[in-house]
């Protein structure tokens, strides 16, 4: 029986799902989360050494992790009275503010951990941060005691079976894989070439693609335009090959209803939520 290892770190529901691989830019100004800015960066201080280090840039790991709502709010309803663009701390909610009674309910059970490569504090106190995924992880605990939430997270390696499996079964994954993610590199240029010609204006295809099926993968789920739900069932998914072939699936499909629907408007096909913090 393996023994599961977790670690505690700051937790940050979004209305979206962050993949692997995947760079997040944050505008933050609740309080809540400047006060889990200003701890990551002062664990991670710059170079005593070097004056000229910028002290929002660090190669040191400032890890938190990102987790999709499926029930709350992402924003923390201001108090009753008073006007809306009252803080967090000024309306006197606490770090579980817009997610009940046990915040837990209200995320997502897999995550991404994000790496503030980037935490620059502006003159009014709010925070420009750039962070990039970089592990999936499974919720166990979330902890509302401190000035923002916390979680105890499993991290979840991408292939749990072939980790498992060594030798000819291995390469026989990693070979269907490398198939699947030709397929759905060809399906993903149809679906672009779809959707340009639906929204009447072009979309870059001459970029290069990557050809390494996990990050194939995680392009695609991040770059359809799909719902959080879905979006959330493909970062969910255990094993690469898994996430491939039902991206597969996902994308034949919207390009058939793409397809049936030319003049469709843009704002429809590019809806998503958009992160206010």
């Amino acid at each position: 029986m393996s023994v599961v290892t977790t670690v505690r770190l700051p937790l940050f529901p979004l209305n979206s799902v962050l993949f692997p691989g995947l760079v997040l830019p944050l505008n933050i100004f609740e309080e809540r989360y400047r006060a889990m800015m200003r701890d990551l960066l002062k664990d991670s201080p710059s170079d005593p050494m070097d004056p000229d280090a910028d002290p929002a840039v660090s190669d040191e790991p400032r890890n938190f992790v990102v987790v999709a709502i499926r029930d709350g709010h992402e924003v923390a309803p201001s108090a009753a009275g008073m006007p809306d663009d009252v803080t967090t701390k000024e309306a006197g909610a606490g770090p579980a503010a817009g997610f009940g009674d046990d915040p837990i309910a209200s995320f997502h059970a897999v995550g991404c951990i994000a790496d503030a490569a980037t935490i620059r504090e502006r003159p009014d106190g709010s925070f420009e941060v750039l962070a990039t995924g970089t592990q999936r992880v499974r919720l166990h605990s979330v902890d509302a005691s401190g000035a923002y939430l916390t979680a105890e997270v499993e991290v979840l390696p991408e292939d749990p079976e072939e980790a498992e499996d060594a030798g000819a079964e291995e390469g026989d994954g990693s070979a269907e894989a490398g198939a699947l993610a030709e397929g759905v590199l060809r399906a993903f240029r149809s679906y672009q070439k779809r959707l340009a010609g639906a929204r009447e204006r072009s979309l870059t295809t001459g970029a290069e693609l990557p050809d390494d099926p996990s990050v194939v993968s995680y392009l695609v789920a991040a770059a359809a335009v799909l719902d959080v739900p879905t979006k959330q069932r493909l970062l969910e998914f255990p094993d690469v090959a898994s996430r491939l072939r039902e991206e597969l699936k996902l994308l034949r499909a919207e390009t058939a209803i793409i397809r049936h629907l030319p003049s469709l408007p843009a704002t429809d096909l590019t809806r998503q939520a958009t992160s206010l913090n």
